[in-house]
């Protein structure tokens, strides 16, 4: 499929649709801590569901059922079986929060800096010198060809929060403060998100629109860009002639 089919398809803000590592991750690390609370929630309606059929009351029968004090093998269990899966847990979520956090930046990596403004949003790419509203643009990371997306987010008034739950979990952009994430799309096409945080009355028109393209459109996304920005520019300057400064 190429670029222009996907992004004519309708996009999903599932964030169990993955199409980026950081979201993948996290993912996998929600469906394990399910894992673990679903099996604890089983093994406990089991128990419970034993202990309420064999040791019912029964008729006729008035004696108390055989109290068990000090037993030192129930205790270990109930102390030991706890610890385990609270230390399984705790590995998993810091190999996560290391994969995500601390992932290392390769010599191929695009830099985007997030400006959050009440309504919109500002992307500036300093290694091309182009600055766009609201559609944010990156190239399409593979394992052959790495090139991930490492963005500074911040906020130019109040909290908002940069959420494409495809491609990576929330973070949230504050005003004089920088946050980062990084994304590696591994498939082209349209990734659509919204501000996670409420910033004021037009809060909903902070949609985020994220294009994934290949090298070579991105290449000529970035080109025309740079053009546009340069005539923008020329245009600018040249609309004050020297004449028309006052005296």
């Amino acid at each position: 499929m190429n670029s222009c089919a996907a992004w004519a398809a309708t996009p999903s803000t599932s964030t169990f649709s993955n199409a980026s590592t950081p979201a993948r991750e996290v993912n996998d690390l929600s469906l394990f801590v399910l894992t673990i609370s679903a099996g604890i929630f089983l093994g406990v309606s089991v128990l419970l569901v034993y202990a309420l059929f064999r040791y019912r009351a029964r008729p006729g029968d008035t004696t108390e059922p055989p109290q068990v004090f000090g037993s030192l093998q129930i205790e270990l269990a109930w102390t030991i079986i706890p610890i385990l899966i609270i230390v399984m847990l705790f590995l998993g979520t810091a190999r996560v929060l290391f994969s995500v956090q601390d992932a290392r930046k390769p010599a191929s990596a695009v830099d985007v800096t997030v400006v959050g403004h009440q309504f919109w949003w500002e992307f500036h790419y300093p290694q091309y010198n182009v600055v766009t509203a609201n559609e944010l643009h990156v190239p399409v990371s593979s394992t052959a060809s790495p090139r991930p997306t490492f963005m500074k987010l911040t906020s130019a008034d109040v909290i908002h929060s940069f959420w494409v739950p495809q491609l990576a979990g929330k973070t949230d952009l504050l005003p004089n403060r920088v946050n980062e994430m990084w994304i590696d799309p591994q498939s082209t096409g349209l990734y659509v998100g919204q501000c996670a945080q409420f910033c004021g009355m037009q809060h909903a028109k902070m949609l985020l629109r994220v294009y994934v393209d290949s090298p070579e459109e991105f290449q000529q996304w970035i080109a025309r860009q740079q053009k546009a920005q340069t005539e923008i520019s020329a245009g600018t300057q040249g609309a004050v002639s020297p004449t028309d400064q006052p005296p």
